[in-house]
């Protein structure tokens, strides 16, 4: 009976004891938000730089032709030269030294320094550039560099956290937070190619070329441009996929310029959340018009993808590489059949599908 007594008492201590220590032991800890951050930001600051361009900019007077005042001053029309600074940030993407910014943060630069975390500074090379997707790729000659992991933008959900790195105003490796706002955002004018990443965290002028990643320190995108009025964050920030940021760069550094499919097509979209593009134009000799297709078909579909208002499409056609065969799925009248063609080479300007 004592036994028993004793076994009673021992068995509910035991618990009560062990659950108090897990208890203790879980309060001493960070809470997961915390940790995730702090490593998020530790993981991918170092591979954040600031970027500082110079210009070297000419100006005439603006009554320089004026007959009367070259009578009374004597200036011929004389060119006066100046320095134009400006700054933004990148994102080393390679330990080789490849670094991916903005196209408009380095667009007509001179001089291009490069400031890393812990304050080393080179002066960097422009391997490309890509006006459609406002992408420029750097290189600087420095050693021993960490270059930043990248993340599937394609796994972004609307509501996950994420943080935004970059030099904004000069404040160098600023960190700020937010989430998710929308994914797949485009027709904004801003690029000829737009599937952005839309998020609130504060996005600001010298923020341009800098990271959004996600709370694991991966690269979701390279932060591009802010909606706003008054030229500061209104909480409407935009980056670039880190897809399309990364098949950018590889192929201006291997081809040194992107490399896009095309079919010859302009097209018009059949109506809000309507399925299909009508063909309203035709390129010559493009493969399109070699496959067949007449102006006035409907496009529906691209190796079996609906193309929805054409923008998806146009996305299935640039993405692939020139000389791969598409299915396109057509309608002419009430005529549905299908036609296979190969890609062609996107040419330069152009810009239609």
């Amino acid at each position: 009976m004592k036994l028993h007594n004793l076994t009673s008492f021992f068995w509910p201590s035991l618990c009560g004891l062990l659950l108090g220590l897990c208890i203790l032991a879980y309060q001493s800890q960070p809470t997961s938000t915390e940790q995730d951050f702090s490593l998020a930001v530790e993981q991918a600051a170092p591979a954040v730089v600031n970027i500082y361009t110079t210009k070297v900019v000419q100006q005439r007077h603006p009554l320089a032709n004026d007959p009367l005042f070259k009578h009374f001053f004597n200036r011929n029309g004389r060119v006066r030269q100046h320095l134009e600074r400006s700054l933004g940030s990148g994102v080393i993407v390679d330990e080789r030294g490849y670094l991916l910014t903005n196209f408009h943060v380095i667009k007509g630069a001179d001089e291009i320094l490069v400031m890393l975390q812990d304050g080393r500074q080179a002066l960097a090379s422009v391997i490309g550039s890509d006006s459609d997707t406002d992408l420029a790729v750097l290189k600087v000659d420095l050693d021993h560099l960490t270059a930043i992991k990248p993340g599937n933008p394609e796994q972004a959900r609307v509501g996950n956290i994420v943080l935004a790195i970059g030099n904004p105003y000069g404040f160098g490796q600023t960190v700020t937070q937010g989430i998710v706002s929308a994914t797949g955002r485009y027709g904004l004018g801003l690029s000829q190619f737009e599937n952005f990443i839309q998020t609130d965290a504060a996005i600001n002028p010298g923020n341009s070329g800098g990271a959004l990643i996600d709370r694991n320190g991966r690269l979701l995108g390279i932060n591009t441009a802010i909606y706003t009025q008054s030229g500061g964050s209104t909480g409407i920030g935009l980056a670039i996929p880190t897809d399309l940021a990364m098949r950018t760069m590889d192929d201006l550094i291997r081809y040194g310029h992107p490399v896009r499919g095309w079919l010859g097509i302009e097209v018009q979209p059949l109506g809000t959340g309507t399925n299909g593009v009508i063909i309203t134009g035709l390129a010559n000799n493009g493969p399109a018009a070699e496959a067949g297709l007449r102006l006035g078909d409907v496009l529906t579909e691209i190796n079996g993808e609906k193309v929805g208002d054409g923008h998806a499409g146009m996305r299935l056609i640039t993405d692939t590489r020139p000389g791969e065969t598409v299915t396109l799925g057509l309608l002419r009248g009430e005529q549905a059949f299908t036609v296979s063609t190969q890609v062609a080479m996107r040419p330069e300007q152009q810009t239609n599908s």
